[in-house]
């Protein structure tokens, strides 16, 4: 089950041409192309006659013609040609979506179209902005949607799968402030004194310590901004070298989904070697986190139903994101079965506290210390200021 009133990032501005694309986003086979004109589109990818599909036929005109029997469909899922006669059955229609493309993202919505609001669209003008370098990659994971959230809400794995790249025993040994307001959930981490990390340090060209910080921001259901970079020591972290990681998350189906990835800088920007290199890092990355979530839902798949995720302290925000997920699907899905909610794989008893309903804002610390374990904290109006 899948939250449908939400845009999901179907491809780049640049893949879609006259050439039909097909998609699978949440079970729904989706074909995107561009009429000769320009003109962007993106119907149900099921010819009206007889089930085709339309990726396989061409581009002719202003519509596009399907490769079994000819039907044409215009840009609004209007059949305007039946080869083999000169009317045209009026039940010829498909589907269409709502489309639109932003700095070199093209995003398909598939529930509401009357709900299609256009200022939903999270910010993305780095990927536009000249005075950022900006390197994308597109993977498609072998393991269900939710994985991939928890992936980019839990960073302490960058410690342990990412040691050659992006990762560092330090990310773990300091804790995060978690916050929601609405149906945004923030995980950020501050970490002092530390060098950079291996990927990053020589496209920098530093030296010595910085503090590092990182803020993934979750617009839930399917799309992240990592909010990265160094700064010099006790400096402002707009003074440093920025990075912005957007990640669309894009269900396919119960056991794969489309990641579509892009990693913007605000240092280098003309260095083309840093980007070559960084590509290859980043793939790096990718492939890393690609293959651990393949095994992931493996075992996920494979453990007793009775069985439920352990959370601790640093997962406060997997938590937080889980419970909105429930809520955004409740609301779509009334009485669907509550064992397929996102957070039933959570045992009630090990969820780090501070659960907030969605629609409100809260705000969450976790603090490792070296003698007692990571917990979770509730920050309110009346805490503030009082001892942890």
């Amino acid at each position: 089950m899948y939250v449908l009133n939400t845009w999901y990032v179907a491809g780049w501005s640049n893949e879609i041409t006259t050439q039909p694309l097909a998609r699978t986003i949440c079970e729904t086979p989706i074909v995107l192309f561009r009429t000769e004109a320009g003109e962007l589109a993106a119907l149900a990818d099921r010819c009206a006659h007889r089930a085709y599909p339309l990726s396989a036929g061409r581009v002719i005109d202003s519509s596009i013609q399907c490769g079994y029997h000819g039907f044409a469909f215009g840009t609004d899922g209007v059949c305007t040609r039946v080869p083999a006669q000169e009317s045209i059955p009026p039940r010829a229609q498909v589907r269409t979506y709502p489309v639109v493309e932003k700095d070199g993202w093209t995003w398909v919505w598939l529930g509401d179209p009357d709900r299609a609001d256009v200022d939903l669209l999270p910010d993305t003008h780095w990927m536009a902005d000249p005075e950022w370098a900006t390197v994308t990659h597109t993977v498609l994971f072998e393991c269900r949607h939710n994985l991939i959230h928890d992936n980019l809400l839990d960073l302490t794995h960058e410690s342990f799968l990412h040691e050659t790249t992006v990762g560092d025993d330090y990310i773990y040994q300091h804790g995060i402030t978690v916050e929601v307001d609405g149906h945004v959930v923030s995980v950020d981490r501050l970490m002092p004194d530390v060098a950079a990390p291996p990927l990053y340090a020589q496209t920098m060209g530093t030296e010595g310590l910085y503090d590092r910080f990182h803020t993934t921001e979750f617009h839930v259901p399917n799309f992240h901004v990592l909010h990265s970079g160094i700064t010099g020591q006790g400096r402002p972290r707009e003074e440093g070298y920025l990075i912005k990681v957007l990640n669309g998350i894009t269900p396919v189906d119960a056991s794969h989904s489309w990641y579509y990835y892009a990693f913007s800088r605000n240092f280098g920007v003309d260095n083309q070697q840093a980007t070559a290199e960084l590509e290859v890092g980043l793939a790096t990355v990718l492939r890393e986190d690609a293959e651990a979530l393949k095994y992931q839902e493996i075992g996920m798949r494979q453990r007793p139903a009775k069985e439920a995720d352990v959370l601790i302290g640093q997962d406060a925000g997997v938590a937080k994101a889980r419970r909105i997920l429930d809520q955004l699907l409740a609301t779509e899905h009334p009485g669907r079965d509550a064992a397929a909610s996102a957070s039933a794989a959570v045992s009630p008893t090990h969820q780090p506290t501070g659960e907030t309903p969605s629609g409100s804002r809260s705000v969450t610390t976790v603090r490792p210390s070296a003698d007692r374990p990571v917990t979770a904290r509730r920050i309110t109006p009346e805490s503030v200021g009082a001892n942890p």
